[in-house]
């Protein structure tokens, strides 16, 4: 009799079973569904921060202004030039703070590559900006533990990704190549991640995703 070994991995957002969802390449978890790499195949320090720098960095680009625009336009739908905000995840071209400045927000920047200040995350905020970061977070479960932390109460997390849904062709989808995005959502996961970290509320528009504490 001939024995097939089941190989899984372990999901680093809910810590329950994944497995081979493509290749060898990307797990998917039983219980949160969302699609990981396996840590052996996270990029190291070095080669995350030389792929950040290859993004497209200017500020004023009106094609990267317009991709991130979403989240921009949501910050000023809720919050008023008085609230304050933090960008984590700024990368090397704030963008969106770029945008809200020009509107007279303030808003703080943190990256633990480019703007490491760790006081930042000493403080609370009335909203928080994640815009094309949390596909990047190698502890998903910390990280959002720590960014519920510096939110005030009722305050609100703006988020941007890419989700997956079945009716992608993952093998072809270019948003999986990036080799620093190694956890990818689904649907599924927005909702178990609301429920798990108790969200007061959350909305799910397109790429757009904005949890409230």
């Amino acid at each position: 009799m001939i024995s097939h070994k089941v190989v899984f991995e372990f999901c680093p957002l809910c810590h329950n079973s994944g497995f081979p969802f493509y290749k060898t390449q990307f797990y998917q978890c039983a219980q949160c569904q969302g699609i990981f790499r396996p840590e052996k195949d996270y990029p190291a320090p070095s080669n995350e921060k030389y792929r950040y720098l290859q993004h497209n960095n200017d500020v004023f680009d009106e094609a990267y202004r317009d991709f991130a625009s979403p989240v921009a336009e949501a910050v000023m739908y809720y919050y008023s030039p008085k609230d304050n905000g933090l960008d984590y995840g700024a990368g090397t071209g704030p963008v969106v703070a770029q945008m809200l400045k020009e509107h007279n927000y303030e808003v703080e920047l943190y990256d633990p590559f480019f703007y490491p200040e760790k006081e930042k995350l000493e403080r609370q905020y009335d909203y928080i900006i994640c815009c094309e970061v949390m596909e990047h977070f190698h502890r998903p479960d910390e990280e959002f533990e720590s960014l519920i932390a510096l939110l005030k109460p009722g305050a609100r997390l703006i988020c941007m990704t890419d989700l997956y849904y079945d009716t992608i062709d993952f093998k072809t989808w270019t948003y999986k190549n990036d080799r620093t995005h190694v956890f990818i959502y689904r649907k599924e996961t927005i909702e178990w991640l609301a429920a798990y970290f108790q969200f007061r509320s959350f909305s799910l528009n397109n790429r757009l995703i904005v949890f409230k504490k």
